[in-house]
Order: structure tokens, then sequence, then C-alpha cells
């Protein structure tokens, strides 16, 4: 039988077999070579690693982030489960993904960290996206816009006929009547408390709380219900606090709104901030400190190393002045950091850091890091301590300019305070440059604004006051006619008389009759305010009443808030 030539077809495939086998094989290697060298370079990074190859990810999880911000950041959310969060990525220093982790953290309310992938680990779990079913973008928080805000407008204009409007409104629109109220009215807090009998709905209006409407108590569990959805907040949970936040989107602003709530005897009390982001454009000229004192403060704040130091209960819009100060600053030749507690609003251009007590990340060692980071002006929220006192005393004595606030009742009164927490006198003394001490008075309404005639004993208490004020401060004061205003009441500020506030502010700059009394040791507040006073100093009394003289408040409220 002839034998045939050809090669035989089975060892032709079973070769074929092999040189594949082969090929997978070095595959594998290969891939599990690029894994240890991903381990490596984990460990050289202090980074946990993770091969997400056949690691089984829920499709919720999975969907924390969007597919496009997976591919452009090369991150997957691969564990989310009893407020523990995970999230892989190839670079996970990049501080997009850092940001991404923060905004994952903050919306799932939970613990997260990052974790070191490969190439390939992504690569694969980025397939999962396939199974995901399509889902329509949701925009996370509510949406009120320039139309609600008009639809609602004639319901939210007076308070009486938003309390009758809220009775019979839907569930869903009494959040959003009371939203949209509290911002046609500049509300900056929503109170919303459950009582014995009724639902108690209060702003906080230029400072003072008022009562707007009240609604029925069987309503609480479904209004509690829906703000908590709102903020993300678990609505199982009524015995101990929460807090959380969402977003009110307008059309050419945001705000956002953080929410706190404890339990109470009658239900849960719930109190919403609304944030603006308008808010930061305030100008340090804009302030409201005018004269001599204004000139004065803004020598101390061009000046290239030092600490100025705002003074006031919360509440008193230190922040805001310290904001209006950085924005003076802020520019392509300056570094700015800030350490707050928390970050309200966000500036372009500065360097915005959040303490975080729970990770020992305080105002303490966040300092002692911003200086690290080369910075020219420094910004501390707050300072409460002696070891965050002298370490910005140390910055300001080296060639950095501090800003931050301290808990005081007037301007004078910072140095005892500095001095009780144990700072040395030889170094504050040549720290200082100036010291701020502020309150917020509500405005008259110019709409119904008519001349005030006071009570013979308040005339006189006015009167003695402004007839202390220096002729060093640079006003001239007819102490034989004085002219006060009060507001009416009407509908433009809601029969108030009130509408808006401004500062009241003393300004003292340190010289060298106040340091002498810092380095005798004889620190007395009442000394050192007569001393800045013959300076030229105007207390924050005496600038109210001037402000009340150019119609700008009245003296009542100077009285109520700065005496």
């Amino acid at each position: 039988m002839p034998v045939d030539p050809r090669p035989s077809a089975v060892p032709h495939i079973t070769g074929a077999n092999e040189a594949e086998k082969f090929s997978e094989k070095m595959h594998e290697l290969e891939l599990k070579a690029k894994e240890r060298e991903a381990e490596k370079r984990a460990a050289t990074l202090g980074t946990p690693f993770i091969n997400l190859v056949k690691f089984p990810i829920a499709a919720e999880t999975l969907s924390l982030i969007p597919r496009e911000q997976a591919v452009e950041l090369k991150a997957i959310c691969f564990l989310n489960l009893n407020d523990e969060l995970r999230v892989g990525s190839t670079d996970p220093k990049n501080p997009a993904v850092l940001e991404l982790l923060y905004q994952l953290q903050e919306r799932a309310r939970a613990n997260g960290q990052l974790y070191l992938l490969s190439e390939h680990s992504f690569a694969t779990a980025l397939k999962l996206y396939d199974a995901l079913p399509n889902i329509k973008k949701i925009i996370k928080g509510v949406q009120i816009s320039e139309d609600d805000i008009k639809k609602f407008s004639a319901e939210i204009g007076d308070f009486q006929k938003l309390n009758t409007v809220l009775q019979r409104a839907q569930l869903t629109d009494v959040v959003t009547l009371i939203v949209a109220a509290a911002l046609q009215a500049k509300t900056s807090d929503i109170h919303i408390e459950a009582e014995e009998k009724t639902i108690a709905v209060r702003f906080r209006l230029d400072g003072v709380l008022t009562n707007i409407a009240t609604l029925p108590h069987d309503l609480w569990p479904r209004v509690i219900s829906r703000i908590k959805l709102l903020a993300t907040l678990k609505i199982n949970v009524n015995d101990r606090p929460q807090d959380g936040r969402f977003t009110i989107f307008l059309k050419d602003d945001k705000v956002d709104v953080r929410v706190s709530t404890i339990p109470t005897s009658y239900g849960e009390s719930v109190v919403m901030r609304l944030l603006r982001s308008t808010a930061t454009g305030l100008q340090f000229e804009d302030l409201g400190i005018r004269g001599v004192a204004f000139e004065e403060l803004k020598r101390q704040v061009e000046r290239p190393n030092g600490m100025i130091v705002t003074t006031g209960p919360t509440g008193s819009g230190k922040t805001t002045t310290l904001y209006a100060v950085l924005n003076k600053l802020n520019g392509p030749d300056m570094k700015i950091i800030t350490l707050e507690d928390p970050v309200e609003y966000k500036l372009a251009g500065i360097n915005q850091s959040q303490i975080d007590a729970s990770h020992e990340y305080t105002f303490a060692k966040g300092l002692r890091s911003i200086l690290r980071q080369d910075p020219d002006v420094v910004m501390v929220g707050e300072i409460r301590d002696l070891e965050t006192a002298e370490t910005a005393i140390q910055a300001a004595l080296t060639g950095h300019l501090v800003v931050s606030t301290i808990h005081t009742n007037s301007a004078a009164g910072a140095i005892p305070r500095f001095l009780s927490m144990g700072v040395k006198g030889f170094l504050l003394a040549p720290a200082l440059n100036a010291i701020i001490g502020q309150r917020l008075v509500r405005r008259i309404c110019q709409e119904c604004k008519v001349e005030d005639v006071l009570a013979p004993d308040v005339f006189t208490k006015a009167k003695d006051l402004l007839g202390k004020v220096s002729p060093k401060s640079g006003y001239t004061i007819d102490i034989n006619a004085l002219k006060f205003w009060k507001g009416g009441g009407c509908s433009a500020c809601n029969k108030l008389g009130f509408k808006g506030r401004i500062g009241v502010y003393e300004v003292l700059v340190m010289n060298k009759e106040i340091e002498g009394i810092i380095l005798s040791g004889a620190t007395s507040e009442y000394q050192m305010e007569e001393v800045a006073m013959k300076e030229g100093m105007v207390t924050m009394a005496q600038d109210g009443l001037l402000k009340a003289l150019d119609g700008l408040t009245s003296v009542e409220e100077v009285f109520r808030v700065a005496e």
C-alpha cells in the first residue's frame, strides 16, 4: 500500500495547540510579572495594592464612578460595604483621584481608601461596565430654578401668605417653598423644629431668628424624611445627630446647604445653613471699615509679614473679613494657603485645606505642614490653643503674613487671651500687626427709613460715647446736632424695618506704648483700649453710632449688638 507523502494533519494540530498554550502561558507569566512590578511600586508609594482580576464588584458599587470619569482617571470603585469604601487607580497619587475619593466619601458618608492597580487589572475591571444597564444621569441635590422662584414669588414675598400656602401645599412643594423663601429673603439658616403640637419653621434673618410658619405635627415624619433624602442622611436613624448636605442649583449661582439634625423630645430639630458661593465676592474696600482705621488696616494688610487677628463671637462676620483680606492679596505672585474648619466657600487661586480631627489633622499640625509649602500668606480659621498660637506667631516672625481669628469680646481683649494661653509676651508683641474687633448690625431698610426719637437716657448714652471719639480718628462730630434714624416697616423688609447687615469695627494697630504694656507683664485690656483710643481707635459702639448718624443702622441695634 503506497504511503501518503503529505504531513499528517493530526501532528499539525497538536503542534498548533502546543504553540497556543505556550503563548498563553508566556502571556500569563508576563501579566504576573507586571502585577509584581505594580505591587513593588505600591510598596514604594506606601499605597495598598490589589489585583481586580476575578474580583467580584457589585453593579451599584461600580456605578458610583461614571464610566467616562473612570476612563479619564483610570479609577474603579470596587468596594462599598458597611461604611467602608475602596477605590483602585493606576495613579493613586493623582490629585484628581484624591478629590474623587473625597467626593465619594462625602456622598456615601463612608471611610475611603485608595489602592494601586496595574494597567491590566484596571482594563479587566473596566469591562464590567459593559454589563451595567444604561441609567439616566441623576443630578445630586434639589434644583430650584429662577422660574421656580418666580412661580412662588407671590406666595413667598410675604411671610403671612407663605404660612397659608404651606398649609395646603404638596409635601414635595413644602421643602421647595421653604428653601425658595429663604433664598429670596437672603436667610443664612433655616430652622425646622418638631414641637409638641406643631412644626415650627424659623429663618435667621440678618442674625435674628424670625418665626415664619407653623405646620401640622402629623406632617413631621414625611417632612423630615424628605429633608434626609435630599441630604443623604439615614432615614431610619432618629436617636442620634446626623450631618449631610445638598446643593441648590440656580441660574447664575449654586448654594450649598449643610443639614444638621439632632434628636429632641418631640422629634428631631433640623437646621439648614445656606452657603452662597457669591458671598466670597466681598471686597476689602466694601467691608465697612472707614476713615483712619481703614487706611491703617490697609497698610498692615500690605505688609509682608506679621499677624492680623479678627475677634468676635460666632456669626459676627470674622470669616468674611478674612476672605476679603485674602481677596485683596490674591494674585499670581502670592502663594496663599488656608486651614479651615470647615471650608465654607471655595476661593479661586487659593489653596484651601480642611482640618480633620478624626485623623489628627488639627490646626496646629496642619499649620506646621502648611509652612513647609512655602506660602506667602497663611489663614488659620481659628486659634484655639497654645500650640496653634505659638506656631502662628513663629510663622509671623519668620516672613509670613498670618491672618486668623480668636474668640474675645473686643480687640484689646485678644492680647490677654493670647497671654492666658501661655504665649510669651516678647514673641507676641513684635508678631502682631493689628487686631480687628467686629460685630454685625442690621441695616435700616431704605424704603421705610424715618427719623428716630430716642429716649432721653439712650440719647445721653449715645452722645457721651460719640463725645469720646478722638480727633486722631479723622471724624469731626457736632455733638449738639445729632440725628438718628430707624426703619418704619414695609413690604420690602417684611415689616421688620431692617434689610441686610453691615459690620461695625474697631481696629487696634500695634504701637510702642501697647508693646510696652505687653512686655511689662501687667497687661490690662482696659489700659490697652484706653491707649488705642487716645491714638485714634474708634470702638465698635462708636463706629456703630457713626453709622447710625449716616442712616445706615439704628441706635437701638448698635446697643443691642455692640454694648
